[in-house]
């Protein structure tokens, strides 16, 4: 059974950083995509950015340039370095991993001052 645990979440400044990650467990981690997405308030959950097994990265426009986002197999683990951190990255945000509706429970990051 696919299971993914996001943690890192919390409240910082604008302007700020944190690095959010994702466990996997129950699948072979290697072979997946794994991508981050969140949900801003009264909006629909939307795609930040992916990584696929060759480490190739990519981004939406809204975070290219600010957000991060790596892989390290050993460890099951997926990463969004977040960067200059403004109010409308206030949001939950989830990790996904491919080959199905394989969604973490989703962690909250607020931006304010």
């Amino acid at each position: 059974q696919v299971q993914l645990t996001e943690s890192g979440g919390g409240l910082v400044q604008p302007g700020g950083s944190l690095r959010l990650s994702c466990v996997g467990s129950g699948f072979t981690f290697s072979a997946r995509l794994m991508s981050w997405h969140r949900e801003r308030p009264g909006e629909e959950r939307e795609f930040v950015a992916r990584v696929n097994t060759r480490q190739e990265q990519y981004y939406a426009s809204p975070v290219k340039g600010r957000f991060t986002i790596s892989r390290d197999n050993d460890k099951n683990t997926v990463y969004l370095q977040m960067d200059d951190l403004k109010p409308e990255d206030t949001a939950i945000y989830f990790c996904k991993a491919s080959g199905g509706e394989n969604w973490g429970q989703g962690i909250q990051v607020t931006v304010s001052s």
